[in-house]
């Protein structure tokens, strides 16, 4: 059975106001999830710039 997640949780702060940092494990790409009560958004995380933030992928 494939059990290869793709997404990976680097970051996390807070319960009812919650924010995440999440790496795309095969781009590399950073993304932010922030989530109060029952609404919520993920969007890509932007460096100063405006590009998006790459995590470097080590193939193993």
């Amino acid at each position: 059975m494939f059990d290869d997640k793709r997404f990976e949780k680097t970051y996390s702060q807070g319960t009812l106001n919650v924010t995440e940092v999440w790496v795309d494990r095969q781009t590399g790409v950073n993304y932010v999830f922030h989530a109060s009560g029952n609404a919520g958004g993920m969007t890509v995380l932007l460096d100063r710039d405006g590009k998006p933030v790459i995590t470097p992928i080590e193939n193993g």
